[in-house]
């Protein structure tokens, strides 16, 4: 039974209204090749003087004092407990708890089943990471350190998640629990890492990012340089980067090109006026769409309303709605020569 000692300025004081509030859940957390299963997450207090004899677990307990003193033997060797300190027991590891003969110590515990799970379809880079924190994780030392990283914070944004049952409140709390078990790693660790976060290629990166800005606001009167001050870049260095994709295919051709598909998909399927077409996709008259397709389509708008609508008619069965068909005077825009 958790005896409540309470003392104004606690952050963690609402936790004790719903002791096992987090245990009811049944979380597993799946990361890399493990199952992380939460046996228990809590916070409870110990009153003065009282001991917890030694034992042990086959599974993973952390340890945290967000308040008060004792002191902690692992192994063969006694250790002071205070305020701001932490500490793992992991399986087999014979601990003894006691707290201060004239202070009460409180302790947010999360204890866990961490299980090799291999999973074939899961993020190599994750499944490295989990891999690099599981083998720290097990050669962590038997003695208490600060919790310099904040993963006491995370008992209670848990709490609250599980308390408020905001969208998504599970996911939240799973992801506190790895957030827990990380930062007690980098609690001992010197920062030193075998795996490299996997980096993005940047000019990939912002031609994708530049292309899909276009072609959500194509429609309005877009500039080279509204789309490079979304990237933080200068309209010159933007330009670069699509030549450096596609040397015949600049900035103006691109979202030419896409102003094309949209007015191509608007003609096969659709009866509004070119004229209405050519003010909802992005160009400035009905004569220049006119000039434009025909220059690269090789006929004009109505022609090629009329050939496609016509195809639609002849083969409907083999054509399903808004299907593009490449043909040779067809635009692409999905392809770059890269």
């Amino acid at each position: 039974m958790t005896v409540r000692f309470a003392r104004a300025g606690f952050p963690y004081e609402a936790m004790f209204d719903k002791g096992d509030i987090l245990e009811r859940l049944d979380i597993a957390v799946h990361w890399g090749h493990y199952e992380i299963r939460v046996l228990r997450f809590h916070l409870t207090s110990f009153e003065p003087g009282r001991i917890i004899n030694f034992h042990n677990h086959s599974t993973y307990e952390f340890h945290f004092i967000p308040r008060g003193a004792g002191r902690v033997i692992l192994g063969d060797q006694p250790h002071s407990l205070s305020e701001g300190l932490l500490y793992l027991t992991g399986p087999g590891v014979m601990h003894y708890q006691e707290a201060d003969g004239a202070q009460a110590m409180d302790e947010l515990c999360l204890h866990v089943d961490i299980v090799r799970r291999p999973n074939p379809s899961v993020d190599p880079w994750e499944a490295a990471e989990a891999e690099e924190c599981m083998q720290k994780l097990n050669a962590l030392p038997l003695r208490p350190a600060a919790d310099s990283h904040g993963a006491m914070p995370c008992f209670l944004q848990a709490y609250e998640a599980c308390e408020s049952k905001r969208i998504g409140y599970y996911t939240d709390i799973r992801m506190q629990v790895i957030g827990i078990l990380l930062k007690t790693i980098q609690a001992y660790d010197s920062g030193d890492t075998g795996t490299e976060a996997p980096s993005r290629d940047m000019a990939a990166y912002r031609y994708d990012y530049a292309v899909r800005y276009m072609e959500a606001n194509y429609t309005s009167g877009l500039r080279l340089e509204d789309v490079a001050e979304k990237l933080d870049l200068s309209p010159r260095q933007l330009q670069r980067i699509f030549r450096g994709v596609d040397r015949e295919r600049p900035f103006s051709r691109v979202l030419e090109d896409i102003r094309l598909q949209a007015v191509c998909d608007r003609l096969r399927t659709g009866s509004l006026s070119i004229e209405r077409i050519a003010e909802l996709e992005g160009f400035s008259t009905a004569a220049y769409l006119h000039t434009v397709f025909r220059k690269r389509m090789g006929s004009s708008p109505s022609v090629y309303r009329k050939a496609k609508q016509s195809e639609l008619h002849r083969h409907p069965a083999d054509t399903p709605p808004g299907q593009i068909d490449h043909s040779p005077n067809e635009v692409n825009i999905y392809e770059p020569n890269v």
